[in-house]
């Protein structure tokens, strides 16, 4: 494997107009030290883990010096806030440092989230702490293992530099990876300037860079908005699928590829519950689990008026017309599979009749889908362990005698199925609560094990790991008390 002198930086987000970006250093941190790092991660880079224990990479994790080769920005956006336009944004407390390419030939954009002040920072102090970083750099990494697109977390580096949020704190920094970092808000705010001519490089750089195939049409705009929009789609059927709630859907936290981006209040669904607001800050329910669909489909609109100088609104319009379908579309097919049925309207009646069983006895969701992996089909099978999940057994009996009717029609092999199920409905997910244990030892004890446990774990969230049952058992009763915000 390569070694650190050998990489190769690039950045070819700086060789735009610094219109789009404003050039800065990190500010350094005292005494830095690592946390934990994502062997998966690092691979990507195309470094080995022993490079994981040179200081001269933890120097530069915790922006204390640049490696040859960096061009450190922090980039410029605007975006929609809770449903109000902000005009100026910007990375306050990230900054791009540069992309490597490896051996595959993918490039990946190396940023520093907690690196300091930047001219975007509002007011604000640029850090990060290290109980947010913990839950961005465990919720990035699991979310690569679901199979869900997302920008991945390579490292924590932290420092006893206090930082004050709502009491005194220690910094620390999260080293993010993605092919790119853009987003919605990179183009609203050139288009509620009137900028034409960057909104449209702007499009040409992400179409030439990401969208290759779109480049030799004679007008792209319009493709490359419904691509956009079919990847937005696709996410949110993958979001809603595997019961993850963002917390803070702002465009400007969307991302031009369709990746999951920016970790904050984020939750999985514990108890089934459409209705569950994981942000604390979120006191009107505008993202809460079930909105979010259409809060997606919203944001697409305001993309879509940024680009209406680049064509018609009727044609900007009709480039975001399917996603209503392509996303109904791939969340049955999801669900579906998690269920082991074939997509239909069958299978529809089922899983949301089993839905609403499920937020009517308050019964966890993963938990449940994990359970009915082992469903017995037989006329006569009891299937305890699911059943003992639902206070109401009786409406659980008459559902479940309906899906065991079902499977046998289509002549479905319990033992296939449930094997395939199993490689679709996790068993491991990053429950608050498991999140919560890792801090508290890691803030109090300066204990990093269990936030290593914890990555080691959410790899590998389909396979049963018997060492590890207790951490898909249900939250415990102190867990309700646990509260994500925007400063999480």
């Amino acid at each position: 494997m390569p070694k650190l002198e050998s990489l190769i930086f690039d950045n070819g987000f700086a060789r735009l107009p610094e219109a789009y970006y404003s050039r800065v250093c990190p500010t350094p941190v005292p005494d830095p030290y690592l946390v934990c790092y994502s062997p998966e991660a690092l691979a990507l880079l195309d470094l080995d883990a022993s490079e994981m224990t040179r200081p001269e990479l933890i120097e530069a994790l915790a922006g204390n010096q640049l490696l040859p080769g960096m061009d450190a920005i922090a980039a410029l956006y605007a975006g929609h806030q809770f449903g109000h336009f902000v005009p100026q944004l910007g990375d306050g407390r990230a900054i791009l440092l540069g992309e490597v390419k490896n051996a595959a030939g993918e490039g990946w954009e190396v940023q520093l989230k907690g690196a300091g002040r930047t001219p975007y920072s509002r007011g604000g102090d640029g850090r990060a702490v290290l109980r947010s970083s913990i839950r961005e750099f465990l919720c990035s990494e699991a979310m690569h293992a679901l199979g869900i697109p997302t920008t991945r977390a390579l490292a924590i580096v932290g420092s006893d530099r206090p930082v004050y949020r709502e009491d005194q704190e220690t910094a620390a920094l999260v080293t993010r990876l993605a092919p790119s970092f853009v987003r919605f808000g990179s183009f609203e705010v050139f288009y509620y300037r009137n900028q034409i001519e960057s909104i449209k490089q702007l499009a040409d750089y992400v179409i030439a860079r990401y969208y290759p195939e779109l480049a030799t049409l004679s007008d792209p705009y319009p493709e490359f908005l419904r691509q956009v929009a079919l990847r937005t789609a696709e996410l949110m059927a993958q979001w809603q699928a595997v019961g993850f709630s963002h917390g803070v859907m702002n465009t400007d936290n969307m991302s031009i590829l369709g990746l999951t981006l920016d970790y904050g209040p984020f939750g999985f669904l514990d108890a089934f519950d459409p209705g569950y607001i994981c942000n604390h800050s979120d006191t009107s329910g505008r993202y809460a689990f079930d909105q979010q669909p259409d809060v997606a489909a919203w944001n697409l609109t305001k993309l879509a008026q940024t680009l209406v100088p680049l064509m018609s609104v009727e044609t900007a319009s009709q480039a975001i017309s399917e996603y209503p379908q392509v996303f109904g579309r791939a969340y049955l097919e999801r669900m579906a599979a998690k269920f082991g049925l074939p997509p239909g309207s069958e299978a529809a009646t089922l899983v949301m009749d089993a839905l609403q069983l499920l937020a009517q006895n308050h019964v966890d969701y993963s938990i449940f889908l994990r359970r009915l992996c082992d469903f017995d089909s037989g006329e006569s099978a009891p299937n305890t362990p699911l059943r003992d999940l639902f206070l109401d057994r009786a409406g659980l009996d008459a559902w479940a005698a309906r899906y065991a009717a079902t499977l046998r029609q289509q002549a479905s092999i319990d033992a296939e199925r449930g094997q395939a199920m199993r490689m679709v409905n996790p068993k491991y997910i990053l429950r608050n609560h498991l999140a919560e244990i890792a801090i508290r030892r890691a803030t109090d004890d300066r204990d990093y094990s269990e936030v290593n446990r914890l990555h080691a774990l959410l790899t590998r969230p389909f396979d049963e790991q018997p060492e590890y049952e207790a951490y898909a058992a249900e939250p415990p009763d102190w867990a309700r008390q646990i509260e994500v915000s925007c400063s999480s």
